[in-house]
């Protein structure tokens, strides 16, 4: 992956799922992410979009068989933001 495809919040945040119990809400998330970056059009396809206050578009991508997780995204790069659950 090149760098800068991860925002530092999403790199905490995976870390701090990888040292987690839940291996497969971990893999899960993996999976999504890799979703983003290998077949960019295909998860935004399964995305809700949302504009930040500041105007910027934000994909949000449910994590397989996790809800409430998402995987929070911007297409340019494309960059993963945020992981968390949220409705």
């Amino acid at each position: 992956m090149t760098e800068g495809a991860y925002s530092a919040v999403a790199d905490e945040q995976l870390d701090a799922l990888e040292r987690g119990s839940d291996a497969q809400l971990y893999n899960a998330v993996l999976d999504a992410c890799e979703l983003i970056f290998r077949l960019p059009a295909k998860a935004q396809s399964l995305s809700t979009a949302i504009v930040t206050s500041g105007g910027a578009t934000v994909m949000r991508l449910p994590v397989a068989g996790h809800p409430p997780y998402k995987v929070f995204c911007t297409t340019a790069g494309p960059r993963i933001e945020v992981v968390f659950p949220h409705p």
